[in-house]
């Protein structure tokens, strides 16, 4: 696995992808706004693709299984923000709509990639 460099790695670039999109959302938020949730929305989004990296420069595969674990959960408080953003019509449709398929598709990929860390070593993800 340490022969593909990260920036290769397709759930990091699936990461990057939606927090590039998120950060064109985030900008456009009053000052308000950016404070009383958005910080938080952009934080966690951001989390995602920083676990997975700090996960994949680890040696151990349980060490990484845990960052790669702390991912997903950026990423499922990213869809509790998002669905508040949209309650409160903060954002827009469209953009609720792009975000969280982005976020169910990244979602799917990094439960498969938990399970193929735990499948090289021989054991069963949870």
């Amino acid at each position: 696995m340490d022969h593909i460099l990260l920036k290769d790695l397709k759930i990091y670039q699936k990461a990057l992808i939606i927090s590039n999109k998120s950060w064109e959302i985030y900008k456009n938020f009053t000052w308000q706004v950016k404070k009383t949730i958005g910080d938080q929305f952009i934080r966690a989004i951001d989390s995602i693709g920083a676990n997975i990296a700090e996960g994949y420069g680890r040696f151990h595969y349980l060490d990484r299984i845990k960052f790669y674990y702390n991912a997903r959960g950026s990423l499922l408080e990213s869809l509790h923000w998002l669905e508040l953003l949209k309650n409160r019509d903060l954002i827009t449709e469209k953009d609720y709509s792009s975000i969280s398929n982005l976020l169910e598709d990244l979602n799917f990929s990094l439960n498969a990639f938990i399970k193929s860390n735990y499948q090289t070593k021989g054991f069963e993800s949870k």
